[in-house]
């Protein structure tokens, strides 16, 4: 902590402190600070140090405190207006604003009082000779929050209608309060519309785009617009976590939350705030704050969670039903207290409406890791109860039931298990009933498919049943089955077999004396297939001919016995669906992938083309991975979309999850980063929904991050690449997915100017790359991570970085890289204590590798790459060198230096020059810098003669007036500054 020794070391520690987080620590500094400042002994240092605490206090959760220094400046201009400078006036001024709002939002403050201070704004601000735009809209918001409709619409134009002067708040500030008013107005479009200039980063300040974001999450989930919706939360949750002021923005995005079937989100967002459940210095943003934590508590109770753990004020444990009625009580006492100081009741008629709100988006994926709170089951009523809802509610008899189960099951519809099993339960509790064989032997049937892996005995016991009810056809196939599922417990595949072999001898002997059909006979076949193709499955390592060769003429068998027959049996159509896809598998194990792709076609086509899609998704799979492989994107795109169509509601999370992300690859391999993004999405949710979250969540989650950098969503990737890389380990996903969601995140926080973070995280991922063979990557990050700390302002952290890379890229033999990294050392070199001689010495470096590489480069490509470096190189020494000058002592050393500047610059035109049309750009840009140059030197003649050559360049180079390339822009910037170096150049001979 910096002494306060004078003014001026009192406004260093006045502007440090502003730079800290908001909070109390920054608030209990600045009360310090006024202490400091009485004790010099100067006015105006008082004044700064109470407007500097007024200002902490308006940013924090203590904006209670802020009454009395503005009194207290209040009173100091009234006895001693002369004391304030200009901008300590204007400031005195301005904050009358944030105290008339200030008044508003603390229930204590009698609502005349609130009156009596808009009056003497309006006074004060008249005598000032403001305009009355700032007063109109303090109006607004006194007359919004009281309910008073009319007064509102009759100020709210008044504020538009008055004149826009230096006491109005920014565009920012003033399109977030315009488009307040028509969301709460319901005209969510109108809103948005006037939004969008903040929104697209047109008007920004100290608080937007934060609370216009915050806001427009439930005017965008109103009109559907969820895709924005989501943008903004991620984007905008992310400017205002760190702000303490901003409690009412984030109750916004928990509202988000518990709107969207993001709930378990929502409690990670309370988690991170313990102390907004408590503080008590902004009643109003409490007040909004306690509303959404009703909501989401409510939203997890009606989602049967009531009982579940949740973060809460602190002192004791909470339950989701005991916060909500907690939360609840607070916020209609507190609505209550506003509405007793307002006269009426309209802050709780909106804090209940806020409450009961019901979600506007079932599921609405985010892309962060939240693993969805679990369904709490259900408890069965009792008995009685039980007997009472029988009665009430008529159920279907027992045959009904028991038609419907065998029509399900006659047509492989997938909740055909579950109608056996209803069946079931109804014969139970009816009283009397007797089923025949055939009904028992389908339900035991059915109730082995459910057991699968287990469900062995349950086959036989179905077997007995069949011949019991003399089918002996289906009796062999359920012992057939019965050895399959052995087969799957993980029993020898050689015993399943011969336990089939009975099954298989009899039902072909039965079916050529027409003692049982084509189903029966095909169901053995089939059983038998199946195990042959898990000796398959088995093999370790290259499959045996013999073992092929079986399975192959299994299959085959079975085909050759259905083929023609199946008529309108979608039973006997999936064999053979199956049998085909069979055939693929072994295909693929014989080497012949092109068949194998062509076979699983196949299949799909037969499975859909019986009206049986959810059977196809398994093939349609394969198919895109063999798609894939055969290097035949456009089909594997079509497998996979199929794919996701096809299984519809019956595929498993992890399925559906492993689909998208293989669609998002195969999308984003074509350059549709936005689709490719959408299946990532998509991908991250259903691992989560698969509690694979960790897992297989984290892959989709680093490959969202990915498309979304791809697109330049910066604030959007790095929350998902933050979430991802809160799972990521290099032991399951790889240290390369590490490295590259570290990079990502690094250049995401590099564009949104959170370059210590940034370098950080770059510096994380050159740790891991330090230790791989191939060092390129390492020698990136090195240097990324330099750029970033030289950003950060950590400038001898920076060069100690550059220093690192640049052994890197020698060690790599990469001229270019080692040069980059020397012309980046010699830029911070002048601001640190090595200086001019120092940054010249590593430019000379620069210079030197470059001509040192040039002498042994072989290949032309190479060659004028390097000469282009050079060129740059020669170019940045003389910009160096030039902006060194102004720093030197006397005139003569600043005439020497700009003349060294120029002989580097003019080393750059020959360099750019020889490279003809190539380096166009570069070659105009260091002749103008000459000029410039030359016209500080004080000659004119030739200053224009450059600018002409620049001139004359872009006119051989074919670039006339009406030019419209992507070069346009560059080629009339340089012409227009050449024409004012002419100017220039003029006027200096004039003189």
């Amino acid at each position: 902590m910096s002494e306060i020794r004078d003014f001026e070391s009192l406004r260093r520690a006045m502007a440090e402190n502003g730079e800290q987080p908001e909070g109390p620590a920054r608030n209990t500094r600045a009360e310090q600070l006024l202490a400091e400042a009485e004790k010099l002994n100067i006015p105006l240092a008082v004044i700064e140090a109470l407007g500097h605490q007024l200002k902490v206090y308006n940013y924090s959760s203590e904006k209670d405190k802020m009454f009395v220094p503005f009194a207290r400046l209040l009173r100091l201009w009234d006895e001693r207006p002369g004391d304030f400078d200009e901008y300590e006036t204007h400031s005195l001024h301005w904050v009358f604003k944030w105290m008339s709002a200030g008044m508003l939002d603390q229930p204590h403050v009698p609502l005349a009082s609130v009156e009596k201070w808009l009056g003497e704004m309006e006074h004060r601000y008249r005598l000032a000779g403001h305009s009355e735009r700032a007063v109109r809209s303090s109006e607004f918001s006194v007359a919004a929050h009281v309910g008073d409709v009319p007064r509102a619409e009759r100020a709210f134009a008044a504020w538009l209608a008055a004149d826009r002067d230096a006491m109005a708040d920014c565009h920012a500030c003033e399109l977030h309060g315009q488009g307040w008013w028509q969301a709460e107005r319901d005209r969510d479009e109108e809103a948005l519309r006037l939004w969008a200039p903040v929104l697209e980063g047109e008007y920004t300040c100290a608080h937007e785009p934060h609370t216009v974001l915050a806001s427009s999450l439930v005017p965008l989930l109103r009109l559907g617009r969820v895709e924005e919706a989501r943008a903004h939360h991620l984007r905008g949750f992310r400017l205002v976590r760190p702000m303490e002021s901003m409690r009412g923005a984030y109750a916004d995005h928990v509202e988000f939350c518990a709107l969207t079937g993001n709930e378990a989100r929502g409690l990670e967002l309370l988690a991170e705030r313990p102390a907004y459940f408590t503080d008590d210095g902004h009643p109003r943003s409490k007040l909004e704050f306690l509303s959404v934590v009703v909501l989401l508590m409510e939203r997890l109770s009606g989602l049967g969670l009531g009982g579940q753990r949740v973060p809460g004020p602190a002192g004791r444990e909470w339950t989701a039903a005991e916060l909500a009625a907690h939360a609840r009580g607070e916020v209609l006492a507190l609505a209550a207290r506003f509405d007793e100081r307002n006269g009426t009741g309209h802050v709780s008629e909106r804090a209940r409406a806020r409450m009961g709100r019901r979600p506007l988006v079932e599921r609405l994926p985010l892309g962060v890791r939240a693993a969805r709170p679990a369904r709490a089951a259900v408890a069965s009523p009792p008995p009685a109860r039980q007997a009472q809802e029988t009665q009430e509610v008529t159920e279907p008899g027992l045959d009904a039931l028991l038609a419907e189960a065998r029509r399900l099951s006659d047509t492989l519809q997938p909740n055909a298990v579950e109608a056996w099993a209803a069946a079931a339960r109804a014969a139970e509790r009816t009283e009397g009933a007797e089923l025949d064989a055939r009904d028992r032997a389908e339900i035991a049937e059915h109730e082995a498919i459910a057991l699968g892996p287990e469900g062995a005995e349950t086959f036989e016991r179905a077997a007995e049943l069949y011949a019991e009810a003399g089918d002996p056809g289906e009796a062999l196939a359920a012992h057939a089955r019965g050895a399959y599922v052995r087969a799957l417990a993980g029993e020898d595949v050689e015993e399943a077999l011969a336990a089939v072999a009975g099954p298989y001898d009899d039902v072909l002997a039965l079916y050529a004396e027409s003692g049982t059909q084509v189903r029966q006979a095909a169901g053995v076949l089939m059983a038998r297939a199946r195990i042959l193709m898990r000796r398959v499955h088995a093999a370790d390592g290259p499959v045996e001919e013999t073992v092929l060769a079986e399975a192959e003429a299994a299959v085959r068998e079975l085909l050759a016995l259905v083929d023609g027959r199946t008529g309108d049996d979608v039973r006997l159509t999936a064999r053979v669906a199956e049998g085909h896809a069979m055939l693929a598998e072994l295909a693929v194990h014989s080497g012949n992938v092109e068949a194998g792709a062509e076979l699983f076609a196949r299949a799909a086509a037969e499975f859909t083309g019986a009206g049986l899609p959810w059977f196809a998704v398994e093939y349609e799979a394969r198919l895109a991975g063999l798609a894939h492989h055969l290097g035949d994107m456009v089909e594997a795109e079509r497998a996979l979309r199929a794919a996701l169509e096809h299984g519809g509601a019956y595929l498993e999370p992890v399925g559906r999850a492993q689909l998208h992300l293989q669609l998002a690859e195969v999308v984003g391999g074509r350059g549709q980063a936005d689709e490719a993004a959408e299946h990532a999405l998509e991908a991250a949710h259903w691992a989560d929904e698969a509690g694979e979250g960790p897992t297989f969540g984290a892959w989709a989650r680093h490959q969202l991050g990915g498309y979304l950098v791809r697109q330049g969503r910066w604030a959007e990737a790095a929350e998902v690449l933050e979430s991802a890389l809160a799972d990521l380990r290099a032991e399951t996903h790889g240290d390369g997915a590490v490295v590259q969601t570290q990079w990502w995140l690094g250049d995401c926080l590099s564009e949104l100017g959170e370059h210590r973070d940034a370098a950080e995280r770059r510096l994380q991922a050159a740790e891991i790359a330090r230790h791989w063979p191939e060092q390129h990557d390492h020698a990136t990050l090195a240097h990324l991570a330099a750029e970033s700390l030289g950003h950060a302002g950590l400038h001898d952290e920076a060069d100690h970085a550059y220093a690192r890379a640049g052994e890197l890229w020698h060690g790599l033999g990469n001229v270019h890289g080692l040069v980059r990294s020397l012309r980046a050392r010699a830029w911070l070199a002048l601001r640190t204590e090595d200086g001019t001689e120092g940054a010249r010495a590593l430019m000379t470096s620069a210079v030197e590798a470059c001509a040192d590489a040039l002498e042994v480069a072989d290949e032309e490509e190479a060659r004028l790459r390097l000469v282009a470096e050079l060129g740059h190189t020669h170019r940045q020494f003389g910009d160096l060198l030039a902006r060194s000058a102004a720093e030197d002592a006397d005139d003569d050393s600043i005439r020497d230096t700009l003349e060294e500047a120029l002989s580097q610059v003019a080393e750059a035109v020959a360099v750019f020059v020889a490279l003809d049309g190539d380096a166009l750009h570069a070659r105009t840009g260091a002749e103008l810098a000459a000029g410039w140059l030359e016209t500080d030197l004080g000659r004119p003649d030739r200053a224009a003669a450059r600018a002409r050559a620049v001139l004359r360049a872009y006119a051989d180079a074919g670039h006339d007036e009406a030019e419209d390339d992507e070069d346009d822009g560059t080629v009339r910037g340089r012409r227009a500054e050449a024409e004012q170096l002419l100017q220039v150049a003029a006027e200096q001979t004039g003189e």
